[in-house]
């Protein structure tokens, strides 16, 4: 850094400090720029340029009290630096939080697909109990135990047409009982 500009920054902040509005202004115009690209180097533009009117801003409210043991230039450089660290800490840490809460929730919805799947197969075991015996019978052997309508016929004495109509009349019971459910377990009623 030139002597001259050393002098010509220690002059702006002297006349800053006896609350000069030209001198601020022409201290601000003169920083605002290199500083807000500087800060473009760690953040993005928009909050860098943010930063920089933050610190300029807190130049002026502060002019009579700041302390600085470096250069006017080192300062408004190393203020801008230390914030866009601050910022690009707190995103990091918001990016961080964004992330556990989507995970919690994925979490939370699994568990709730649990729920609701274990409800839904007490409500559906409910359902086929209050069924008939003879409807239970047929209707269990057959989507449970996977046996043909023949099978189930030779197994209880009866024809494999009684054992149709049997499960037939299951599922328009079952239909009724569990119609709260019916877009979930629809395929699970069909034919």
């Amino acid at each position: 850094m030139n002597k001259n500009h050393f002098l010509e920054d220690k002059q702006l902040l002297s006349a800053i400090r006896i609350a000069d509005k030209n001198a601020y202004a022409f201290l601000f115009k003169k920083y605002y720029p290199i500083l807000c690209a500087y800060g473009n180097k760690f953040i993005e533009l928009k909050d860098a340029e943010e930063i920089v009117q933050d610190v300029m801003l807190w130049l002026w409210e502060n002019r009579t009290t700041l302390q600085i043991e470096t250069s006017l230039s080192q300062y408004l450089f190393r203020s801008v630096y230390h914030r866009a660290m601050n910022r690009l800490e707190s995103k990091q840490a918001q990016n961080r939080a964004d992330t556990l809460f989507y995970e919690q929730m994925q979490e939370m919805l699994q568990d709730t697909d649990y729920y609701q799947i274990e409800e839904l197969t007490k409500r559906i075991k409910e359902a086929i109990d209050k069924l008939p015996e003879s409807y239970r019978e047929s209707f269990v052997m057959h989507r449970f135990q996977n046996m043909s309508y023949k099978e189930i016929g030779t197994q209880l004495g009866i024809s494999h047409k009684t054992v149709d109509y049997r499960i037939q009349q299951a599922l328009k019971l079952l239909r009724i009982e569990l119609k709260d459910y019916l877009p979930i377990i629809l395929p699970f009623l069909m034919y």
